[in-house]
């Protein structure tokens, strides 16, 4: 009958624990070697985030870069407004949205003239051998805002050009000075613009009265202006009124010089008197 040895025994248990221990750490090491990184894949919300709030702040610039800029005007000049002259806050003539001022002066060589909001003057001769005062009225016809002035002299009315920072003489198709008669001639007695869609139209205006100032009849003929305003057309007469009384507004109008709502000897500068 054999005896077992003891010693030998616990020997051979040490190296069984030992072989499973090593085996255990083994298999760890290789689990956490083929484990997925959760760790790199954290990073993809975070970029998806910050695209998200980026993108109203890239969006606000748009709003404040918007800029509207006004147009300069006429260009300022050396010139300046005659101290004698009067003066009257007129119509924008320059495009510059600011109001601008007519002026007229006296004498022998009076003149008809702007000064602008930006500081350019400019004017031009009341060309006229007739004696009475002179008066004016600056006004934005047709539809492409054309800058006008009227000149009442009292027998006659003459017209200007305010285009292209400048007082010029419009002229007539055989290119002489476009004038609107006040009853001295048998032409018309008045000038006015009529709204037609919204838009002043330049017109001459003819009451003539068959019964001693008792009735009128009324004429108008639209006058067109080319693109410069420097050349006027006339269009064909047409009567607005038959028989109306001589203080109806028809009437009236037809005997003055106005464009709209503004009237000369009222509503700019007037000659001044001495």
């Amino acid at each position: 009958m054999s005896i077992e040895n003891p010693t030998a025994s616990r020997r051979t248990w040490a190296w069984v624990v030992a072989a499973c221990v090593v085996v255990v750490v083994v298999v760890v090491a290789v689990i956490l070697a083929t484990r997925p990184d959760d760790d790199a894949a954290a990073p993809a919300p975070t970029t998806s985030t910050t695209s998200t709030t980026s993108a109203p702040s890239s969006a606000a610039p748009t709003a404040t870069t918007t800029t509207t800029t006004a147009p300069a005007g006429c260009a300022p000049t050396d010139d300046t407004t005659p101290a004698s002259a009067d003066v009257a806050e007129v119509a924008d003539v320059d495009g510059d949205g600011r109001e601008d001022q007519g002026w007229i002066t006296g004498g022998a060589d009076r003149r008809f003239g702007i000064t602008t909001a930006s500081g350019a003057t400019f004017s031009a001769a009341i060309d006229s051998a007739s004696p009475e005062p002179a008066s004016a009225v600056v006004q934005l016809v047709q539809t492409d805002k054309l800058p006008i002035a009227l000149v009442d002299v009292g027998r006659e009315a003459l017209l200007f050009s305010l285009s292209d920072c400048a007082v010029t003489p419009v002229q007539n198709a055989q290119g002489e000075p476009y004038t609107f008669d006040r009853g001295f001639g048998d032409a018309g007695t008045g000038v006015g613009c009529t709204s037609d869609g919204g838009v002043l139209r330049l017109a001459g205006l003819n009451a003539v009265s068959a019964d001693d100032g008792a009735t009128f009849d009324v004429t108008r003929t639209f006058v067109d202006l080319s693109s410069d305003g420097r050349t006027a057309t006339n269009g064909e007469a047409e009567k607005v009124a038959t028989g109306a009384a001589k203080d109806d507004p028809v009437v009236t109008t037809a005997q003055e010089v106005s464009c709209g709502d503004l009237v000369a000897g009222q509503d700019g500068p007037n000659e001044p008197q001495s």
